[in-house]
């Protein structure tokens, strides 16, 4: 008997993206809060004296409630504020766990496209936010070891955006990423206190609708 190798032959389809845009609105304030320039300055000082002793501690100073607020927004080099284009993302992302769809796959499937640049730190794309100017909201959060503090951050009421989302359409149709997202702002949210957050239940904010 004459031994035969079996040849397969492995096809890889040309990759097939498109985008869509949605406009979404706001059902919840939007609060942020990203971490600041000082505060990550703070810990760079910490880190270069190489010692958390008393003799050593870096002094903090005293709170500025406008200097707090203000360091917790997203602001373009265009000068409009925004939120992490990123929290859009995880937000379907994370809506995939809802549908049944491996969220391995949703990373590698869909994509977020940004309006511009952080002025701060470029490496963070914003989306604009629409329909609202950033008002400071004060409230009482917890550390880890539950002490209690008061934290001043942006919120946004009656908010709204632009979102162009890519995708592998050999994996989603346009009707799917819609769904996603209407699951995503009902069930999963962006921002500070959303229904998704990961150190509580969320607060109730963040949330948003499909419009268009």
């Amino acid at each position: 008997m004459k031994n035969t190798k079996e040849n397969s032959m492995v096809v890889i389809k040309p990759l097939n993206i498109k985008t869509a845009i949605f406009s979404i609105e706001g059902t919840a304030p939007l609060v942020i809060h990203r971490f600041s320039t000082k505060a990550k300055n703070q810990m760079k000082q910490k880190m270069e004296l190489g010692s958390t002793g008393t003799k050593n501690k870096v002094k903090r100073d005293p709170l500025d409630e406008t200097e707090t607020f203000n360091a917790s927004r997203y602001i373009s080099g265009d000068g409009w504020d925004g939120f992490n284009v990123a929290s859009i993302r995880c937000a379907l992302i994370s809506a995939c766990r809802l549908v049944g769809f491996k969220m391995t796959l949703a990373k590698l499937s869909i994509f977020v496209e940004a309006d511009g640049r952080d002025k701060l730190e470029p490496q963070f794309g914003l989306i604009k936010i629409l329909g609202a100017k950033p008002v400071l909201q004060e409230d009482i959060a917890r550390v880890e070891t539950g002490q209690a503090y008061i934290t001043f951050r942006a919120a946004y009421h009656g908010w709204s955006a632009k979102v162009r989302v890519r995708f592998d359409a050999d994996q989603f149709s346009v009707q799917d990423i819609s769904n996603l997202l209407v699951r995503a702002g009902e069930q999963v949210g962006i921002g500070e206190g959303r229904p998704d957050s990961k150190n509580s239940a969320g607060m109730g904010w963040g949330t948003f609708k499909v419009t268009g």
